[in-house]
C-alpha cells in the first residue's frame, strides 16, 4: 500500500481538549517528545524532564532508523501505519529539517533454512491480509528486482515490503523537540526525577520536593522500570543490548533483514548501516558498554560480505538498549491512576514513536484508549520470562 492510497489503519488517535490540565513527561526521547508536543497542542500545560544533557540522549539516539508498516497483526499494523503517515507529514513540513528516504524492505531466508522460509511466506501472507503492499518471491525474483545489490543465489524465500523508508533518528528527535517547544512545552534537560503515583507527581532527587500533576507519562527507555518501581508500580520489562555499525562504502540497495543470519542493513548517508548483535540477557540500564563489540563487527561484516558482496569499511560501532516484555508487545497506557507508561517495543520504539506518542497522549486526556493488547496492566510485574529479540520472523 503506497503512501498516497487511503489506509484506514493510518487514522489518527483523536486527542481531546486538554485545556487546564498539567502534565509531566519523564523522558525526552522520540516517544516522550511526540507525546509532549501532542499534549501541548491539545491545550495541556506540559513539562518534559530528561536526565541526559540533551534530548534523545538515550535509546532514540542509537536507533536504526528503519521504518515500515509490514506487520502481521492488525493492532501492530495500525501503530506502524499511523507512524509512517505522521513521519511523512513531518517530512513534508518545511518548518523542520526532518526527512525520510523511501526504500523497499526485504526480509529473506536461505534455501537451507526451510523453517524460517515458511515463516517468511506465512508472515507475508498475513501482512497482505491487512492491506500491506508485500510480495513473496525467491532468490531469482530478488535478483530480477534489485540486480547485484544483494547476493541471492542461496535465498529460498523472500518478501518485499514496498511501503518502507529510512531516516536519521536524531533529526526526528530534534524536530519533535522544536515542535514541542513551539507548542509551549518546557523541556528540562539534565534533570533526573522520580515519580509518585498517589497522587500523580514528579519527585525531585532525594524525595524532598514533589510537584503535583494531573497525569504523568514515563517514557524513559530502559530506565522506565526503575523509575516506576520507586513509585511502587512494578513493570514486566527487561532491558537488553543490541548493536549497530556504520560503514563508509556506498550502498544503494534495499533495506534488508536476513532472517537466517539474524542481521539487517540499510543505506546510510555515509554509506551503510548494519545491525542487530542482540544479547538476549537482561542488562543493568546504568552499567553496560556503549561501544560495539569486536565479535559483533566481525559477524556483521561477514553477513554484509555474504549477502551483498559488500566489503565493509567500518567507521564506528555502538550499542544501545532495547526493552523486552513477556509477550513482545509494548506497555502503552495507564499503569496506575493518572500514571502512564510507554516502553517495551523490542527495538521498534523509534519506528512507532509518532503513533505511540499520539496514542498515549489521547489516553492521558481521556480520549481513545490504547489497544488492549498493549495495556500495561495485563502483567503484574512478577512474570518470569526470557529476553527474545524483536526483529524476528515467526
Amino acid at each position: 500500500m503506497t503512501g498516497e492510497r487511503e489506509d484506514d489503519f493510518a487514522r489518527p488517535f483523536e486527542i481531546p481538549d486538554g485545556s487546564g490540565r498539567r502534565v509531566a513527561v519523564v523522558g525526552a526521547g522520540a516517544v516522550g517528545l511526540t507525546a509532549a508536543a501532542d499534549l501541548a497542542a491539545a491545550g495541556a500545560a506540559v513539562t518534559a524532564y530528561e536526565r541526559g544533557d540533551a534530548v534523545g540522549a538515550g535509546s532514540s539516539s542509537r536507533a536504526a532508523g528503519i521504518l515500515y508498516d509490514a506487520y502481521a497483526e492488525d493492532v501492530d499494523v495500525r501503530m506502524a501505519a499511523r507512524a509512517l503517515s505522521r513521519f511523512r507529514a513531518f517530512d513534508a513540513d518545511d518548518a523542520n529539517d526532518f526527512s525520510t528516504t523511501p526504500c523497499p524492505y526485504v526480509f529473506l531466508a536461505r534455501a537451507d533454512d526451510g523453517r524460517t522460509g515458511e515463516a517468511v511466506a506465512e508472515t507475508a501472507e498475513r501482512m497482505r491480509a491487512h492491506g500491506r503492499d508485500v510480495t513473496t518471491t525467491d532468490g531469482a525474483g530478488l535478483r530480477e528486482r534489485f540486480g547485484d545489490a544483494l547476493r541471492t543465489d542461496d535465498v529460498g524465500t523472500a518478501a518485499v515490503a514496498a511501503d518502507a523508508m529510512w531516516t536519521d533518528p536524531a533529526s526526528y528527535v530534534e524536530a519533535a523537540a522544536d515542535r514541542a517547544r513551539a507548542a509551549g512545552v518546557e523541556i528540562r534537560t539534565g534533570e533526573e526525577v522520580g515519580v509518585r503515583a498517589d497522587p500523580p507527581g514528579v519527585v525531585r532527587p532525594g524525595g524532598a520536593v514533589t510537584e503535583r500533576y494531573d497525569s504523568v507519562l514515563v517514557a524513559a527507555g530502559a530506565h522506565t522500570k526503575r523509575v516506576l518501581a520507586a513509585a511502587g508500580v512494578p513493570l514486566a520489562t527487561k532491558p537488553y543490548r543490541v548493536q549497530a555499525l556504520v560503514s563508509r562504502r556506498p550502498y544503494d540497495g534495499p533495506i534488508c533483514y536476513d532472517a537466517t543470519a539474524g542481521a539487517y542493513f540499510r543505506p546510510h548517508p555515509e554509506g551503510l548501516l548494519a545491525g542487530d548483535g542482540t544479547e538476549a540477557v537482561e542488562f543493568d540500564p546504568d552499567e553496560w558498554s556503549r561501544d560495539g563489540d569486536d565479535w559483533f563487527v566481525e559477524a556483521a561484516t561477514g553477513v554484509l560480505d555474504r549477502r551483498a558482496n559488500y566489503d565493509a569499511d567500518v567507521a564506528r560501532a555502538w550499542a544501545g538498549l532495547c526493552t523486552a516484555t513477556p509477550d513482545r508487545k509494548p506497555l502503552l497506557g495507564e499503569v496506575a491512576e493518572g500514571v502512564f507508561v510507554a516502553t517495551g517495543w523490542h527495538g521498534h520504539g523509534f519506528m512507532w514513536a509518532p503513533a505511540s506518542g499520539e496514542a498515549v497522549a489521547a489516553a492521558m486526556l481521556g480520549g481513545e484508549s490504547v489497544e488492549e493488547a498493549y495495556d500495561p496492566r495485563r502483567f503484574d510485574g512478577s512474570e518470569a520470562f526470557e529476553v527474545v529479540e524483536g526483529m524476528t520472523v515467526d
